[in-house]
């Protein structure tokens, strides 16, 4: 059972202690946002380390308040906190307060963690940048905004923090925006969120009509009275929503032009904010599409074609960056397919969301690393042999590399695995499909992940003679390392003993004991047999044959994954050109239908007025004519009546 509230077996209390002061987590980044954007260039020799200390302030408050709950049994382990009354209308009342229970901690603590550990890289990523103070502030404002979404006890207050991070990646993919390209990615993200946005907001609106009320508890509260035809509308309005953000099909557009942000963006966006807020979404609503099972299929559809559809666009990327950004597309699509799969799957797909956000990071500030060593280049086909010259970057992405391919014993392996496991649980045509899906996908990541890592640090040197790579500083090279560390133990840690799934079955629940369809010992084993012959042939094809500098044409299949197999030019003849005739059609419509309507009967008017007026032109005789005319008239009927 999917539990949040007190009817429902969880004790949500009043929140006392540190929990009390929760209001801290988003007041201490959005007061350092505020205060460098407010304060300009007064604040930029020292702007970026009060950043810094204040996201690094919000995990410590994150910190106590998760140590104070494990001082509490799992079931008061949810808090309440009441900050003001925000809306009064009528009949219909909603305070600001904010939930922390065990899903919205896990969220803080990756959140202000990675988070942190983003600001400190990017101190020397950006040292040389004019506007560092902006794009901190910018940084500071993006955490905020995703803590308000998690912690948010209602519908309407998280679409407030929704909003602000789609408003915080507009600014951060496109902050260098006198480029034109980087200016145009960032108003393609804007777009395209803003599409999904379209589905939460009707999803909210359909929650105030249904049951007259839009916080949490009451939402669930109503679920159990309202019809199944409603209730499926609102979970797909919301799957909308978490499309538009977590950059799954058929939203999925944005997320390779988002690399136009400096590489510590990618970071925050991949890892620890925006694409991790649609599966938070999917989540936290799971009374809903426990309610659903249409809308809960929908989501592991969505789930099952996104991860393939990146994994297949991830094989033929050159781009560093652009590959990282296919893989990510493709590990939410793991974690959206196994919130789909309902109580089985709500709590794996949270902690393989924790593990990704570790060995994510790791990659992508790892590719920084490479890019500020290479001269901002991002081509792989430039690369090759940097692990002798970069050994701090090799070992450290090393690490993510083996984590997202799920080798054991590091993270990745303990969180995919349980949803390839979940996948293949169920009756009838479905564990076939998504269980098929979810163990090619693994074998697909096995290969276009190996061909990244070989092709950035293995082989033969093929960068030319004015490149000069060397390894990054302390100050960036240091975060790298503790994203490594987790990379390779959290995944252990909190799965060996089942411990994150326990932690967050109070509030997400647990499903009975179900086994696969398969042998979940030959699932493994069937699993680490791709992922061993995804390597192999990353290896032949990237270390033991040259890689050439210009890429070669390729099948069909990998030119269309060249690319993004052919989203953008759909999306165009779909959307974008009928939308631009049927703006024009309406255009035109309204200046010479409406607006000619209008104007034909003014310019009618106008001119029976100046013929009317042409006979009072103030001459007796013509009046006495006129006078005449009428009698005569008069006279005419008369005698034809008689």
């Amino acid at each position: 059972m999917h539990s949040l509230i007190t009817e429902t077996g969880v004790v949500t209390q009043a929140a006392t202690g540190v929990s009390s002061v929760g209001w801290l987590l988003v007041a201490l980044p959005l007061f350092g946002a505020a205060f460098l954007l407010v304060g300009g260039k007064a604040t930029d020799k020292w702007g970026h380390h009060l950043a810094t200390i204040l996201s690094w302030a919000a995990f410590v408050v994150g910190a106590a308040a998760f140590l104070q709950m494990l001082g509490n049994d799992p079931e008061h382990r949810s808090y309440h906190l009441r900050l003001f009354d925000w809306i009064s209308a009528g009949g219909f009342k909603l305070e600001a307060g904010m939930l922390l229970d065990q899903l919205s901690m896990s969220f803080v603590l990756l959140v202000t963690f990675v988070g942190s550990l983003i600001h400190v890289y990017s101190i020397g990523y950006m040292a040389h940048d004019p506007n560092r103070r902006r794009f901190f502030a910018y940084l500071n404002l993006f955490v905020a905004s995703m803590l308000l979404l998690v912690l948010a006890d209602s519908y309407l207050l998280l679409f407030v923090g929704w909003e602000g991070v789609g408003l915080a990646s507009y600014l951060l993919i496109g902050f260098w925006y006198t480029n034109p390209a980087y200016a145009t990615a960032g108003n393609k993200a804007f777009v395209v969120n803003r599409v999904g946005d379209i589905g939460l907001t009707l999803a909210i609106m359909a929650m105030f009509a249904v049951f007259g009320h839009v916080d949490f508890a009451s939402v669930q509260a109503g679920v159990g009275t309202a019809s199944k035809g409603w209730v499926t509308a609102i979970g797909l309005l919301l799957l909308l929503g978490a499309c538009g953000k977590s950059a799954q099909f058929p939203l999925q557009s944005w997320l390779g032009d988002a690399m136009a942000g400096p590489t510590p963006v990618s970071a925050l966006i991949h890892a620890a904010t925006m694409v991790t807020a649609g599966v938070y979404l999917v989540v936290r609503s799971g009374f809903i599409f426990d309610a659903s099972p249409d809308a809960r299929l929908a989501v592991c559809f969505v789930g099952a074609i996104t991860l393939l559809f990146g994994a297949i666009v991830g094989c033929a990327k050159d781009d560093i960056k652009k590959a990282l950004a296919a893989s990510t597309m493709s590990q939410i699509g793991y974690m959206m397919l196994a919130a789909g799969l309902g109580p089985i799957g709500y709590a794996f797909a949270i902690f393989h969301l924790l593990t990704h956000g570790f060995f994510k990071a790791g990659m992508f500030l790892g590719a920084g690393s490479v890019m500020h060593g290479m001269n901002n280049q991002v081509d792989m086909r430039r690369f090759g042999g940097l692990a002798t010259v970069m050994k701090i970057t090799w070992v450290t992405f090393g690490f993510g590399w083996l984590a997202i391919l799920g080798v054991p014993p590091f993270s990745g392996f303990w969180s995919k695995d349980k949803i390839i496991e979940a996948a293949f649980v169920g009756d009838g045509w479905q564990p076939w499909v998504f269980g098929t899906a979810a163990l090619v996908g693994a074998g697909i990541t096995a290969f276009y992940m190996s061909r990244l890592f070989f092709m950035t640090f293995q082989g033969k040197k093929r960068w030319s003679d004015d490149v000069h790579p060397h390894e990054s500083p302390l100050v960036m090279t240091v975060p790298m390392m503790v994203l490594a560390v987790g990379s390779a133990v959290l995944g252990l840690i909190l799965g060996v003993t089942d411990m994150f799934p326990t932690w967050l079955e109070p509030v997400v629940g647990g499903g009975a004991e179900e086994h696969p369809v398969i042998n979940k010992w030959v699932l493994m084993g069937l699993t680490l047999v791709l992922v061993i012959v995804g390597i192999a042939l990353a290896y032949v094809r990237y270390v033991r044959e040259a890689v050439p500098v210009a890429p070669p044409k390729g099948s069909l299949l990998t030119q269309a994954a060249r690319v993004d197999l052919y989203q953008d030019a759909v999306n165009e003849g779909l959307f974008m050109r009928p939308g631009i005739h049927l703006t024009r059609g309406l255009v035109f419509t309204d200046r010479k239908g409406v607006d000619g309507a209008v104007g034909g009967l003014a310019a009618f008017v106008g001119g029976a007025s100046s013929r009317v007026r042409r006979l009072q032109n103030g001459y007796a005789r013509s009046y006495a004519l006129t006078m005449l005319a009428g009698v005569v008239a008069i006279l005419g009927v008369m005698w034809v009546i008689n």
